[in-house]
């Protein structure tokens, strides 16, 4: 899909800590994500997991303002989705199919074999990972707990890469 603002976002590449790569990716979740479910993760989740061997944190920016991040990780010839957002007021515009096509172009060009995420089964998300080659592999049932007190299931999703 082509979008006329397309050719004028930056998607910046953080292998290393990064305080200001952090807070842009901190300000997007507390946009994007659903308090409900507590899926955001804190500042020092974040820097803690930067520090890891492997991760890479994608900033996508349009004008100086953050709209989403990626944040991954590769070990050996895998690798894993950990977060992926689009800032509340970008949202259905193609910020999160960029940041998606990103990560796999990544791990082609890295030659990873395959590709994990794991979502929230209720999440509309899942339908776009569908979309773009995953397939449910594992199911964990109850593995969430929404601030309301109710279970969902965590689906386990995988692409394998030709």
């Amino acid at each position: 899909m082509a979008l006329p603002f397309s050719q004028a976002v930056i998607l910046s590449h953080h292998q290393r800590p990064d305080l200001r790569a952090e807070a842009a990716a901190a300000d997007v979740m507390r946009s994007a994500f659903d308090p409900a479910y507590g899926e955001a993760w804190n500042a020092h989740q974040l820097s803690s997991f930067m520090t890891m061997p492997g991760v890479t944190l994608t900033i996508a920016t349009l004008d100086r303002a953050n709209i989403g991040f990626s944040l991954t990780r590769q070990i050996m010839d895998e690798a894993e989705l950990m977060l992926i957002a689009t800032h509340r007021s970008w949202q259905k515009r193609g910020i999160g199919q960029m940041l998606l096509q990103d990560f796999i172009s990544r791990a082609r060009k890295s030659r990873i074999g395959t590709l994990h995420l794991e979502v929230r089964d209720n999440n509309p998300a899942v339908k776009f990972y569908m979309n773009h080659g995953f397939e449910c592999i594992h199911r964990r049932t109850a593995y969430y707990k929404g601030k309301n007190g109710i279970l969902y299931d965590a689906l386990s999703l995988q692409m394998t890469l030709a």
